[in-house]
């Protein structure tokens, strides 16, 4: 697919390839070492988009702390942290996580009905074209308690007749909007639906030594999946044990 972000997937998973157990706990198990890793690849991104049922899990999206990784967005000229794009169709997000009181540019992708729940409330805009504002961030994520539960950004997107979001349509408009790269952290469903119209570009994996099991506990990507001959084949970059985890990093494989 043309006209699209580079769109990288980051994920922390049990050594049985799960991303948490089947009641929805927060997937808190990485290591501190993993945290940092996740934190540079979102200093990377333009964005960072993350299902509602992660937020919902974790209450708080991942902004940029570190003040090298913030100085060196602004050297690329990135504003000082990334957009978090929240992706719910419903819109149903309850406004006292943690995430409204953190100092991040907040998006919301959703369907026309789901942006009915945050229309009316001061300091929204419903846009799917307008650019980043460099000027909207701070380089200070802290929590802030008087921020007001908002989104600075709505994203409407059509549905297909099968009820998932138009993600062709949902990637343009992003491109549209400034993200050029966009990093992915969750959850199952949401990576899945990328992994179903091919547009996975890069892998990150910390296999972090624990089983869970399950058969209903989420993996990094649910979903219908593909069939084994249309699977998405990627080359691996690099594998580095770090303790007791190993960091995967994979590319998709070029067909040329």
């Amino acid at each position: 697919m043309n006209n699209r972000p580079n769109i990288t997937v980051v994920f922390a998973i049990t050594a049985d390839g799960k991303i948490t157990d089947a009641h929805g706990s927060p997937g808190r198990f990485g290591s501190t070492a993993d945290r940092a890793h996740l934190e540079r690849q979102v200093a990377l991104a333009d964005a960072v988009l993350m299902g509602a049922g992660t937020l919902r899990s974790e209450g708080l999206a991942m902004p940029v702390f570190a003040p090298d990784l913030i100085r060196q967005r602004i050297d690329r000229g990135q504003p000082p942290q990334p957009a978090q794009i929240i992706c719910s169709a419903s819109g149903a997000i309850d406004p006292s996580y943690g995430f409204f009181r953190q100092a991040v540019p907040r998006w919301l992708l959703t369907t026309q009905r789901g942006a009915a729940h945050w229309a009316d409330r001061a300091g929204t805009t419903q846009t799917t074209h307008s650019p980043i504002d460099s000027n909207t961030p701070t380089d200070r994520p802290a929590v802030a308690p008087t921020i007001p539960a908002t989104f600075d950004r709505i994203l409407t997107a059509p549905q297909t007749p099968a009820g998932d979001l138009d993600w062709a349509q949902v990637l343009q408009d992003l491109v549209r909007s400034g993200v050029t790269k966009l990093a992915v952290s969750g959850g199952g469903n949401l990576v899945g639906s990328l992994l179903s119209i091919g547009v996975i570009d890069e892998l990150w994996l910390t296999v972090c030594p624990l089983l869970v099991g399950g058969a209903t506990a989420p993996t990094s990507m649910d979903g219908v999946g593909l069939p084994l001959q249309q699977a998405l084949w990627l080359d691996l970059v690099s594998a580095e044990p770090r303790g007791t985890e190993v960091f995967l990093h994979y590319r998709r494989r070029s067909t040329n």
